[in-house]
Formats: structure tokens, C-alpha cells, sequence
């Protein structure tokens, strides 16, 4: 084990040459400098030979349980409502364009006891108002009282929604009931200005965020509580993770307290009390596994040409020739004039010249095992694009000599 090594004293250096005369003595001063250069050599050497040791000790690529794995049943919750945002500026909606805004200003007029004349209501055209939705995430645990940070984007044609405060708006879950309630003044991360005709705009004027604009109303049940074993949940399934962190628990607690189900899913024997498994839960996501190794893959963003090459994605034997075939039309008006003394109309007669061209083909040799990298260099050396390069590695994958998995997102 490295940390036995740790336990075996490290030996000195007693090289006559590095710390003094042949008798063991050190120099006298005045002897001069070489000895003290090379005790300073020698001190280099014996710590430098201790870091080695101490980074051997070390568990490689670790990673604590808490970023691989989820406790089931403890998750994030979105919550969604629906309300105002006033005091626009005039940069609000269009009161006959979007007819909603002005349903829900009378709504809440309504709710506040204010009744406004059927002809003063049915006229009613404000533009400092905007119609927005709110959107919303619960975090696990919440408790009424607590404070959260929710969004806030236009759903109609609000021009902006900078210096607008959203008014009072409860926040509902799936289930339709009210988990927290929203309002405050609203802050937009962009600005433009406009007239005469000519604008201009930095980020996004109709969408913005309430920092701790909403208030916790009511808390989401969960089943950590309950008596019975914990399950831990992959972010990304691997038999191999699952069985090291199941090892890693089991020498941590002793043998059975956690077993690999699936892929995916640990369960673990967990205390019975609440405060004990709190704490068993803490101990266990500070434990430290060495995950396995993600799989070979290859991500193609086919409408970015943006490439992404994962770790240990290697070729089989190919050849590769890709070339460019490039058709150019090009038009022309040209008009003919008839003859004076004929009866001829003059016309608009188009010329269209067609052209086709086939670049050079270059052919390319990959030895079997060569890295993905290496391919990429060569391919850049010739000059391919980022979408050649795309459809050289797909048909690469019907070929079956990409040794990886190819993800088209």
C-alpha cells in the first residue's frame, strides 16, 4: 500500500562529497562554498524523492461521492406562474395587439375593488404594462419563509422590461399547488435605444431576474425522513463507478451496507433516525472514488460545426479521400434590340453560364490504433473545414473505423 511506504524512513544522504569530510565531519568555514552546494543539492534530492511518495499515496482522478452520485428523492422542484410587470415607461405592450394584458389589468383592478366604467374599460390601452410569465426552482429542503431567485420573460410584444416592477404573483408546481409567491423589481441585463428610425440593442431587453424575489409558502415533501435504505442515483450510469463506489462503503462501513443494483443505482443501509442518517449521508458523500473511465465518444454540433473529441477514441486501418465539388450559376440580362424596320419588340433575354468544379481529392492513410487527434491535425493540414470534417467522421463511423461513439446533437 503507498501509505506503508510512507512509514519506511527515507534514507540520508552520506556521501562524504555532500555533507563533508571522509570522517563525517562538516567543513570548517572558510574552506569554501562547494560543500554548502552540495548539501543544498542533496536536501533537493531527499524532498523531492518525499513529494514522489506523498503523490503516490494519493487515490488518481478522484472524485467525492457527492459529484457522481444524487440522493433519490431529493431534487430540485420548477415552479411557473403567471403575472404584471407595471411601470414600463411605455415600453409595454400593445393594449390591441395583445388583448390579454389589458383582461388581466382588469382582473387585478377587479380583485383590488376597483370598477371601472364598461366604456372606460373597453377602452383601456396601457402601456407601461407587460404580460410575463415567471419561472422558478424550488431547491430540496426549502422550508416557508426562504427566499429564491426567479425569472422573468415578456410573453407578449413588450419592447423592454428595464424599470419594470412585476406585481404579486403566486408560483405554481405540476401539481397546481402554490409553492412560493413573487414580486420586486425586475433587472434587465441589457440596454438600447432608438430614433429616428435607427436602434440598437446589447443582450436581451424582454427578459430579466429578481434576485430573492420570491418567498417559500409551503415545503415539498420528500421521503429522506422515512425509515429504510437511502438510494444513490449516477449522473452518468457506468457499472464500473457504480461498483467502486459500492467498494468504496462497504470498506468505509463495513461489508453490505451498500450494493450496486444496476448501472445507475446504489442502494445503502441507512440509520433509522433522521439526525443519524443526516449524518451517515454526509460521511458517505466525503468519501472519495476513483470513477471509470467515460466511454469513447465523439459530439457533432452539426448546425455550430463544432467538433468535441472525448478521451481514448482511436481509428482502425482506412483511407480517406474527400474533395470538394463546387456549381456555380452565374446570370446575365442582356437586351435584344430588333431590327428598325422590323416589327420586333425589344426584350430582356437572361444568359446563364454554368460552371462545375471538381477539386483535387486528397488521400489519406490511418494506421490501425492512430488517436482521433492525429486525424484531426492531418485533416487541418489539408485544409478541410469544419463541416468536411463532420462528414469524414461519419462516414468514418458506417465504415467502422471509428472506434467511438458518434452523437449528432
Amino acid at each position: 500500500m503507498p501509505t506503508e511506504s510512507l512509514r519506511t524512513p527515507l534514507p540520508l544522504p552520506t556521501s562524504p562529497t555532500a555533507w563533508g569530510r571522509s570522517d563525517g565531519s562538516l567543513p570548517a568555514r572558510g574552506e569554501g562554498r562547494g560543500g554548502e552546494r552540495a548539501i543544498y543539492r542533496a536536501l533537493l534530492a531527499w524532498l523531492a524523492a518525499l513529494c514522489l511518495l506523498c503523490a503516490a499515496a494519493l487515490p488518481a482522478h478522484a472524485a467525492a461521492i457527492r459529484d457522481l452520485t444524487s440522493v433519490q428523492g431529493v431534487r430540485v422542484n420548477q415552479l411557473v406562474g403567471y403575472g404584471l410587470v407595471v411601470g414600463l415607461g411605455g415600453t409595454g405592450d400593445q393594449a390591441t395587439q395583445v388583448p390579454y394584458t389589458t383582461q388581466s389589468l382588469l382582473s387585478m383592478f377587479q380583485r383590488l375593488g376597483i370598477n371601472l366604467p364598461p366604456g372606460v374599460a373597453s377602452n383601456l390601452q396601457p402601456k407601461d404594462v407587460a404580460a410575463v410569465m415567471i419561472t422558478a426552482n424550488l431547491p430540496p429542503f426549502s422550508q416557508p419563509g426562504q427566499q429564491i431567485n426567479v425569472t422573468v420573460s415578456a410573453v407578449g410584444n413588450a419592447s423592454s422590461l428595464a424599470g419594470g416592477t412585476l406585481l404579486m404573483t403566486p408560483l405554481k408546481g405540476a401539481d397546481g399547488q402554490t409553492y412560493a409567491v413573487a414580486q420586486g423589481s425586475v433587472v434587465v441585463s441589457g440596454f438600447g435605444a432608438a430614433s429616428g428610425g435607427n436602434s440598437t440593442q446589447v443582450n436581451f431587453l424582454t427578459a430579466g431576474m429578481i434576485a430573492n424575489g420570491a418567498t417559500v409558502e409551503r415545503a415539498v415533501a420528500n421521503n429522506f425522513d422515512k425509515a429504510g435504505p437511502i438510494t444513490l442515483a449516477l449522473n452518468s450510469p457506468s457499472f464500473g463507478t457504480a461498483s467502486r463506489v459500492a467498494d468504496s462503503i462497504n470498506q468505509r462501513f463495513g461489508a453490505g451496507t451498500a450494493t450496486a443494483l444496476n448501472a445507475g443505482v446504489i442502494q445503502v443501509n441507512a440509520p433509522l433516525t433522521a439526525g443519524d442518517r443526516t449524518a451517515f449521508l454526509g460521511q458517505i458523500e466525503a468519501l472519495d472514488v476513483s470513477p471509470e473511465s467515460p466511454p469513447a465518444k465523439v459530439v457533432i454540433d452539426a448546425r455550430s460545426g463544432t467538433v468535441v473529441l472525448g478521451q481514448n477514441v482511436t481509428l482502425g486501418a482506412c483511407a480517406v479521400a474527400h474533395g470538394n465539388l463546387s456549381v456555380t450559376i452565374n446570370t446575365q440580362y442582356e437586351v435584344s434590340q430588333p431590327n428598325p424596320l422590323g416589327a420586333g419588340q425589344t426584350a430582356v433575354v437572361p444568359k446563364t453560364d454554368v460552371k462545375a468544379k471538381a477539386d483535387k481529392a486528397n488521400l489519406l492513410m490511418f494506421k490501425p490504433g492512430v488517436t482521433l487527434e492525429a486525424v484531426v491535425r492531418a485533416l487541418n493540414a489539408v485544409g478541410a473545414a469544419p463541416n468536411d470534417l463532420i462528414a469524414i467522421l461519419q462516414a468514418m463511423k458506417a465504415a467502422g473505423a471509428l472506434h467511438a461513439q458518434l452523437e449528432v446533437i
